[in-house]
């Protein structure tokens, strides 16, 4: 893991961005298809040129997390397959629904892959780490068990369900849990994540806490850049039962800084965002 906050690509900021605007309202549920001259004037306003973005959008599109799909006005567009919208679906418990530190006790996943299907162990351990698994033993993958619906949708959608076993339990011994948790997750690198997240984002929410006026365009960017960095914590750090975590860990106050950003940033962004797919607003 890395100490430092990850540079956001640009496939990255655009699944971001899907994830924060384009996924509908209460009036649009199902969203609409984003036209591709109005990603790259959505993707400009946080440094990314328009060569990256149709790069992104193509390899998208090749992952199936994005349909071609003709915007309102016959431009072309681009919306979310279903397989993204879940995927987005769940993410949204992690990422603005924290669990808040509770015990829910804890999910097992064991596996077991045939030779032959190697690559699919490989897979298979790539996915649990990224759901925030941490390793309990060889082939026994453990996790808060707040988890588990995601882990069930993230499996049956890999086609990975077969291999795995789900268990959900407690711990009884005979090694104190929270001994165990330092085994089982690489906290100290956890906390450095936290630490950059907060190195560069709460100095954003203080600047924005004493500004009165909130332009789209500004606040668009800052959040934009903000939920690009945090989403990728809650899987890092899937939410471990605060009973087992250092006194001063610092994910309860990056939680709480993204938290402030978010109230105070994702309705104004909002405005830029719809006069970006605004009809007369778009050059062709």
């Amino acid at each position: 893991m890395t100490d430092q906050q990850p540079l956001h690509t640009p496939r990255s900021l655009i699944v971001t961005f899907y994830g924060a605007y384009g996924r509908g309202s209460a009036d649009r549920p199902a969203g609409r298809p984003v036209p591709i001259a109005a990603l790259i004037r959505l993707l400009g306003a946080v440094g990314v040129d328009s060569p990256s973005v149709r790069s992104a959008v193509s390899r998208l599109k090749r992952r199936g997390l994005l349909v071609a799909e003709p915007a309102p006005d016959g431009a072309a567009g681009y919306g979310l397959s279903a397989a993204a919208r879940q995927l987005l679906d769940d993410g949204d418990r992690r990422v603005y629904g924290r669990p808040a530190g509770r015990d829910t006790g804890w999910l097992l996943a064991v596996f077991s892959v045939p030779e032959e299907e190697r690559h699919k162990r490989h897979l298979l351990r790539s996915r649990l780490s990224r759901l925030g698994f941490g390793t309990a033993a060889p082939g026994v993958w453990i996790a808060p068990a707040h988890v588990h619906d995601e882990t069930r949708h993230t499996l049956e959608r890999l086609e990975l369900a077969p291999y795995v076993d789900l268990f959900k339990g407690c711990h009884l011994g005979f090694e104190p849990t929270v001994e165990a948790v330092g085994r089982w997750w690489d906290l100290p690198a956890l906390a450095r994540q936290h630490r950059a997240f907060l190195d560069a984002h709460e100095p954003v929410l203080h600047r924005w806490a004493r500004r009165r006026a909130l332009p789209p365009q500004d606040a668009y960017r800052d959040y934009l850049l903000a939920l690009d960095s945090w989403r990728r914590l809650p899987y890092a750090d899937p939410g471990l039962p605060a009973g087992l975590l250092p006194e001063d860990w610092p994910g309860v106050r990056s939680a709480k800084v993204f938290a402030g950003l978010h109230a105070r940033l994702r309705d104004a962004g909002a405005g830029f965002v719809e006069g970006a797919l605004s009809p007369g607003r778009l050059s062709p």
